[in-house]
């Protein structure tokens, strides 16, 4: 099946036409490539969750085996996904707040 672009004209109109090779090779590079950017953004949701949480780990600060257990859960966000559907599929845990 050919790849089909849309081009626009200078009058605002657009025609359809196939993709070259360049545009193919490069299309599908970027689906190749969505389990990176999928996990990056799941660790930037991951790392802000962290984030709220850090200052449970001061050392005045006696932290909950609840929190403990949250703050592991988040690190190990990661583990075992290794499709595309599986990163959008995860749930992240209830966040603990104490």
């Amino acid at each position: 099946m050919a790849h089909k672009v849309k081009d626009f004209n200078l009058d605002g109109t657009f025609v359809e036409r196939d993709a070259t090779a360049e545009e193919v090779a490069y299309l599908d590079s970027k689906l190749a490539n969505r389990l990176p950017d999928s996990l990056d953004s799941l660790r930037i949701q991951r790392n802000i969750l962290l984030a709220k949480t850090d200052w449970t780990a001061n050392s005045d600060v006696t932290m909950s085996d609840a929190m403990k257990t949250y703050r592991q859960q988040l690190r190990d966000a990661t583990e075992g996904l290794d499709t595309v559907e599986k990163v959008q599929a995860y749930e992240f845990p209830t966040e603990v707040t104490k």
